[in-house]
């Protein structure tokens, strides 16, 4: 006969569902549940590790009754899963563990299809959609243990490559042996943190962030415009990381309290070497690392692969064949203005021609190309650099960035004295920029006699040509979006899906457009003092696509997605 058991613990919607399909008795069940709270774990964990109840034979029973997909956790290769997408912390707790993407779903491996609150916190924390697989229990935690003991040991299994001899220079210096192996205990850390910096470039990443925090350590990467967390280090060796990369950026290790910059050089082969420009910035919890990566093959792309559609590419091409004006690419920081514009030096760069360049700082280093890196401290500034050009017999300059009015004021008179100036500015659209040169009070005279061409910009995701899939869109939505009624028949859209060979049905970026010449028209608009709202409907009057339009040019060529255009071009 059974014994008594206390039934005031509260039966969770699993555990009613064992004593429905009789596999416990109520009395059994509240013992079970009463002796699992005192162990602090799951009723389901505890009736599984003492054997009172067959895990495969609840999962099937569950999955059944659920109508959630089993799967047995024995048929994948842990090592492929996405498991730096949710913290170790989230994983114990809930008993879940990440098994593959699909789409914009994480598919969420749970021995508990009622656990729902595991499914939302996974969902808050990943910025994924979260759907459960059912697995059997015991393999769940055999999983969870091996899977976490792999990410714990990644910095110990890096052998494979010779990753402690990297050809790697700091600032102007060569790193001695000595400064790589002071203490042999730091072996593994150079090779994790030359296996990251491989990885980012293997994975084309733009930039690799290191952030330590309270309890926990995570690097992530940016690519394709989007930043992805790819691991999470023990916070304990965090400063020990964080430390190489300042030794190999030539950065004071003993500074902890303020902002330093650093470069660090890669020599890959021969041919090639990849530059990353370091900055560290103090944190509640300590320093944070971000790396910008400078691949200087990244400027040599070729025009044709920007994403100029065919007038924009002529109109551009045309401007910067000019003898003399400005053209100007305006956009926000990582829009790729300066991608741009060294395609654009690249196609100038010969023996006859002198080209200097200021920028704050150089990120991309040319042969041929006389390239000058701002030092304010120092009093070299935009203003100062370029009058030194100025007296330096130049045919083209490039200014980095126009800030103030003493910076166009000369840009300006360059560009109205015989030279061809490249520049980029800070606004949404190319109209705005006439309206910006206004207001740091360059005169509208000044403005119509040197501006040739002006630019706006934006990078867009390129779908994945391995697995994207046609969508289907409700009219009124493509209708909203900027498509014509008469084109809907006709129109073929495509959606990310998500496979091996990309990142969330992306991969690659492509640059989206508004190429804006100055007509007649326009120049009398910004002699009488015209705004920028009229010289967009002038544009579009003209058949000047803005950047939505070009948008929905790359959507009709099935480059891109319609949520995708939304991203990067909405207001």
């Amino acid at each position: 006969m059974s014994p008594t058991a206390p039934t005031d613990l509260q039966l969770s919607g699993f555990t009613k569902y064992l004593i429905a399909e009789g596999l416990l008795t109520e009395n059994e069940a509240n013992l079970h549940n009463q002796e699992a709270q005192k162990k602090k774990i799951p009723i389901l964990s505890y009736l599984v590790a003492n054997k009172f109840i067959d895990s495969k034979v609840v999962a099937a029973k569950a999955s059944i009754e659920y109508g959630v997909p089993f799967f047995d956790l024995n048929a994948i290769d842990l090592r492929t899963l996405p498991i730096h997408l949710i913290n170790e912390k989230l994983i114990r707790k809930h008993k879940a563990l990440p098994l593959f993407i699909r789409g914009k779903t994480l598919f969420i491996a749970l021995s508990d299809p009622t656990n729902l609150i595991a499914l939302d916190e996974i969902k808050f924390q990943s910025q994924f959609n979260t759907e459960t697989i059912l697995v059997e229990e015991d393999k769940l935690i055999n999983a969870i243990e091996v899977s976490m003991e792999a990410v714990d040991t990644t910095m110990t299994d890096l052998l494979d490559e010779d990753l402690e001899n990297l050809d790697i220079t700091g600032g102007d210096e060569n790193i001695t042996k000595t400064d790589i192996d002071t203490d042999i205990d730091d072996a593994p850390i150079v090779r994790f943190v030359n296996k990251i910096l491989l990885d980012a470039i293997k994975k084309g990443a733009s930039d690799i962030h290191m952030e330590p925090y309270e309890k926990n350590f995570r690097i992530r990467f940016r690519a394709d415009g989007m930043l992805y967390q790819i691991a999470s280090p023990p916070p304990n060796i965090a400063n020990r990381i964080i430390s190489r990369i300042k030794v190999m950026a030539k950065m004071d290790i003993a500074e902890r309290r303020v902002p330093q910059d650093g470069r660090i050089k890669m020599s890959l082969s021969k041919q090639r070497a990849i530059d990353f420009r370091v900055n560290t910035c103090p944190t509640l919890f300590g320093e944070k690392v971000v790396l910008r990566i400078l691949d200087p093959t990244s400027a040599q792309i070729g025009i044709e692969k920007l994403g100029f559609e065919p007038d924009q590419e002529k109109l551009f091409l045309n401007a910067i064949n000019k003898p003399y004006g400005m053209v100007l690419v305006t956009g926000p920081t990582g829009s790729g203005k300066t991608v741009t514009l060294y395609t654009g030096l690249n196609l100038l760069n010969s023996i006859e021609r002198n080209i200097c360049t200021a920028e704050d700082p150089v990120e991309i280093t040319v042969d041929g190309i006389n390239q000058v890196n701002m030092n304010v401290k120092a009093g070299l500034t935009f203003a100062n650099a370029l009058r030194a050009f100025l007296r330096q017999d130049p045919d083209i300059i490039m200014v980095g960035e126009i800030r103030d009015l003493e910076t166009a004021e000369i840009a300006v008179k360059a560009a109205q004295t015989g030279h061809l100036v490249l520049s980029t500015l800070h606004t949404n659209d190319a109209p705005q920029t006439l309206n910006r040169l206004m207001q740091m009070g360059i005169e509208p005279f000044n403005i119509v006699s040197a501006v040739i061409l002006i630019m706006a910009q934006r990078l867009a995701r390129r779908l994945c040509e391995h697995c994207k899939t046609p969508s289907n869109f409700p009219d009124n939505i493509l209708n909203s979006a900027g498509f014509k009624q008469e084109e809907l028949r006709s129109l073929k859209i495509f959606s990310p899906v998500g496979c091996d060979l990309c990142t969330n049905g992306y991969k690659g970026r492509v640059g989206i457009y508004q190429v804006m010449t100055l007509s007649e028209k326009m120049r009398e608009i910004i002699l009488e003092g015209g705004n920028a709202m009229q010289l967009a409907e002038q544009s579009k009057l003209e058949g000047i696509n803005d950047l939505r339009a070009s948008g929905l040019n790359k959507i009709r060529m099935g480059i891109t997605s319609l949520e995708e255009i939304d991203r990067v071009t909405k207001e």
